[in-house]
């Protein structure tokens, strides 16, 4: 596992070399939030990760309900049976297993690593514009209907889960990247995670940190790049 910190985050990488899959730790005082719970065997690692720094893992927050971003989940809330679970309404129905799709997310199907048989159930359903200690909900559809990213107030950081990938070359989720083609394959919706990715233009961000790839430090510029070249 590889840890790089900036500011209130740690990126914790499994696989990094061969296929990189994150998930955050977010400082918040005397407590830490896990976003992303990762692969099965990840569990391990993390805890010992906030057993290391001394602070307890009291919230976990997901991006979305792929296989990569709740691999743990299970094995976590079993150890921390206190720590409420946060995701989106939409996602929380991936989650459960239900894989249907609502008549206006038609024509396009749920794709990538779908769970099933995941026992936990969420604690609290979270929605566009709501506020979790330092960080805000924002609703990113198109890589799966119910994908969320999470803002750091505190220094406009961004947690996007596979809203974005920079493995392989920044993309938006749909964005096809030769080298790490995986989250294209998985996504959606490519029309509305463009749409989303030009949400979060206004909001100035200073670092990206995706499910797959390194943190994208001053990361505005190169999103709003990526976006007119899309438009050419």
């Amino acid at each position: 596992m590889r840890i790089i910190q900036r500011n209130y985050l740690y990126q914790l990488t499994f696989l990094p070399m061969i296929f990189p899959v994150n998930c955050y730790l977010v400082e918040e005082g005397e407590e830490l939030t896990l976003i992303d719970a990762a692969l099965p065997f990840s569990y391990k690692k993390i805890l010992a990760f906030a057993e290391e720094r001394k602070k307890p893992i009291t919230k976990i927050i997901l991006t979305h309900a792929h296989g990569d971003h709740i691999g743990s989940l299970d094995a976590l809330k079993e150890r921390l049976p206190n720590a409420k679970v946060y995701i989106s309404v939409r996602d929380a129905r991936i989650l459960s297993g239900d894989h249907t799709i609502d008549k206006e997310e038609e024509p396009f199907v749920l794709k990538g690593g779908l769970p099933k048989n995941i026992q936990t159930k969420p604690d609290v359903l979270i929605k566009d514009g709501e506020q979790i200690g330092s960080l805000l909900c924002i609703a990113l559809p198109g890589h799966t209907p119910g994908s969320f990213g999470f803002l750091d107030k505190r220094d406009n950081s961004l947690i996007v889960g596979d809203a974005f990938q920079t493995r392989g070359g920044l993309a938006v989720s749909g964005q096809f990247r030769a080298f790490f083609p995986f989250p294209a394959m998985a996504t959606w919706n490519k029309a509305e995670a463009i749409k989303s990715a030009k949400k979060i233009l206004p909001l100035n961000i200073s670092l990206l940190a995706t499910g797959h790839g390194n943190l994208l430090e001053n990361a505005h510029l190169s999103i709003e790049s990526l976006l007119e070249r899309e438009r050419g």
